[in-house]
């Protein structure tokens, strides 16, 4: 049991408000699942058709991902990889960027690398979709608001939980702190504390640094907030 493959799963492998956009978007593919996790999306459309790949940067997440495809007989070409600095020798038909991956890339210097990474891998008329979210749009005032209930998982006797406790502002983003429970097979209960930065981006931002990438911009799309997650933007962009 990887406790990063596991909290992965407690914190967004329920998450589907998204789904429906990027079916509508990949077709058959070829499709490039950048920060790809244990698979919540890439297995989603794996298993309607979509020739898929995933890439991600922890080796954990990337072997968590490769097991689950092939408990399931699909086929999902899964690398670990930078997605600020990555070559896999090929060409898709459309990339996307789920849940905010793009604002977890340091800033407009990550960003512009990972628009040259994915510019080298669309063929010509490909697009890429970038899901971006502000949290500080659902700030709600907690003497108002019950706080969300947390993100529960059992695995083989264990209960994880995890549940957001405030959303602050930092320079150029926002922290997300979340606190995390395990209770063990005996009822021990152990905390610890994470913290996620967002990188604060517009689309228009986005869309602006996109343009010296060849890329056309094309409408952007909107996956509406649900009562656990925020919405997002997603800008979508043409490979010329």
């Amino acid at each position: 049991m990887n406790e990063a493959v596991v909290w992965h799963d407690v914190e967004c492998a329920a998450y589907a408000a998204d789904l429906a956009l990027w079916e509508e978007l990949a077709g058959p593919g070829p499709l490039l699942d950048i920060g790809a996790g244990t698979g919540r999306v890439a297995l989603h459309l794996a298993r309607r058709g979509a020739a898929v790949t995933a890439i991600d940067s922890d080796p954990a997440l990337v072997d968590a991902l490769a097991h689950r495809a092939r408990a399931e007989g699909l086929r999902i070409h899964s690398h670990c990889v930078d997605a600020r600095s990555f070559d896999l020798g090929r060409q898709f038909a459309v990339v996307i960027l789920p849940m905010q991956v793009v604002q977890l890339l340091g800033g407009s210097d990550g960003r512009n690398l990972m628009l040259a990474s994915v510019r080298r891998h669309l063929a010509p008329g490909g697009l890429v979709a970038l899901a971006l979210a502000d949290p500080f749009d659902e700030a709600e005032d907690p003497s108002e608001h019950p706080p969300p209930l947390p993100d529960v998982r059992e695995e083989d006797g264990w209960v994880f939980q995890s549940r957001p406790v405030i959303v602050r502002p930092v320079e150029h983003g926002a922290a997300i702190e979340r606190l995390r429970e395990v209770v063990s097979p005996d009822g021990t209960l152990s905390e610890s504390a994470n913290v996620i930065v967002l990188d604060r981006v517009e689309p228009g931002t986005l869309e602006r640094e996109a343009l010296a990438h060849r890329f056309r911009v094309a409408p952007r799309r909107v996956i509406p907030p649900t009562q656990v997650y925020v919405g997002s933007d997603v800008v979508v962009l043409e490979a010329v």
